[in-house]
């Protein structure tokens, strides 16, 4: 077949399968409420936990942020590490606690980077079947043996460390700290003690930890933090910027030795120009905003505590996360179409998640609630979700 013949014929299985996915355009962030596609939703779709998208503080570091260069016009190494990304790594390892930190261009890259610096062919990689995208790539391109168990499953766990050592080699064990899809939460404290015993080296990607949970010394180090558990105990902390910080770009904690090492062999950090100086103010002013106002956080676990207790008055059929995160399980792909579309027509926009995003047979609703939502905001949500699930219940569309 031609490159077009097999394009379109890819493209019709996928909407075939009620998976074919299409870009939604929004005028401007929302805050919860958002122009999408022309039309005015309160959108529960958002990763913005703490509402600092649109937090004026934080739009006016980076507009001064820019008379530093609308670009940092080279890679970090070249020339384009600027004063501002040096404050910025020096904030981030000083509210996580860690020695030192490194800011990437994006959280992918943060993750393909740094597991394809520490291992490769000779070692192994140890991962959770239900990682994100970018640690199951990168746990694919290090070239290390790659091993997996079955979600936060401890066991499983043990085994795949007790097989890595057999292999030899170094071992890195890589989880989410806080998991995109289901909401819930690793248990880092038992993980921690695994890789001890087995000296394997544990990773958390906090994308959604951080600046969201965390504990009373270090209230935005995310779930590591919430754990217990220090530099020694999780050697690699990950974090992204466009989640709670509302903004954009990544980082890496740790060691002095580990960012000095990142930044000789990360290749994405090496070979791609750096943050733009604005995105670094603005990630700057966010964390500043984040510590200043704990109530965002307060208002945040107010808001889960709130929508948990609804939804369970309601019957919905809601998984268990004690994030920001809520899945409402729905099994089928054209049932969780269905709904949204429904949902969206009533007013709200929220995330219908589908494979290959997610295991097959595990369709769902990503309902995410951020500390800018009211509890009116909040009901209405579950009336419409109720109204909804009813109108399109498993008579009509099948689980």
């Amino acid at each position: 077949m031609t490159l077009a013949e097999t394009l379109r014929a890819r493209l019709q299985e996928r909407r075939e399968r009620n998976l074919y996915r299409q870009l939604k355009t929004l005028a401007a962030a929302p805050s919860p409420r958002a122009v999408v596609d022309g039309r005015e939703l309160l959108t529960f779709s958002s990763n913005d936990y703490l509402g600092l998208a649109t937090h004026p503080e934080v739009i006016a570091a980076q507009r001064e942020g820019a008379s530093l260069g609308a670009g940092a016009t080279a890679s970090h190494l070249v020339n384009g590490h600027l004063e501002i990304h040096a404050r910025l790594q020096e904030k981030i390892a000083e509210v996580t606690g860690r020695e030192a930190a490194l800011v990437f261009s994006s959280g992918y890259m943060a993750n393909i980077g740094t597991i394809c610096a520490l291992v490769g062919r000779g070692d192994n990689i140890i991962s959770d079947r239900l990682n994100h995208a970018s640690l199951i790539d990168g746990a694919r391109l290090c070239g290390a043996a790659s091993l997996r168990f079955a979600h936060s499953d401890l066991g499983g766990m043990e085994r795949q460390l007790q097989r890595a050592a057999q292999n030899g080699g170094n071992t890195l064990v890589a989880v989410d700290g806080v998991y995109s899809m289901d909401g819930d939460l690793a248990p880092l404290a038992e993980m921690a003690g695994l890789c001890r015993r087995y000296n394997a080296w544990l990773m958390v990607d906090e994308a959604h930890g951080f600046g969201a949970m965390g504990s009373s010394d270090l209230p935005l180090a995310g779930s590591v933090a919430a754990a217990g558990l220090d530099q020694d105990a999780v050697p690699v902390m990950m974090g992204t910027l466009g989640k709670a910080a509302g903004n954009a770009g990544a980082f890496v904690a740790g060691s002095r030795e580990l960012i000095d090492y990142l930044v000789q062999f990360a290749r994405p950090y090496v070979y791609t120009t750096g943050m733009p100086p604005a995105v670094a103010a603005g990630c700057l002013a966010a964390i500043d905003v984040m510590l200043r106002e704990p109530e965002r956080r307060e208002l945040l676990k107010c808001n889960i505590a709130f929508f948990r207790t609804r939804a369970g008055a309601l019957k919905l059929p809601l998984m268990e996360s004690a994030s920001a995160i809520q899945p409402l399980l729905l099994g089928c792909e054209k049932k969780v179409m269905a709904v949204a579309a429904e949902l969206q027509r009533l007013g709200f926009l929220v995330g219908a998640i589908r494979p290959p995003t997610v295991p097959a047979g595990t369709a769902r609703l990503r309902i995410t609630l951020t500390a800018n939502h009211t509890q009116a905001q909040i009901e209405a949500l579950l009336a419409a979700l109720d109204a909804s699930l009813r109108a399109f219940g498993a008579s009509a569309v099948p689980v």
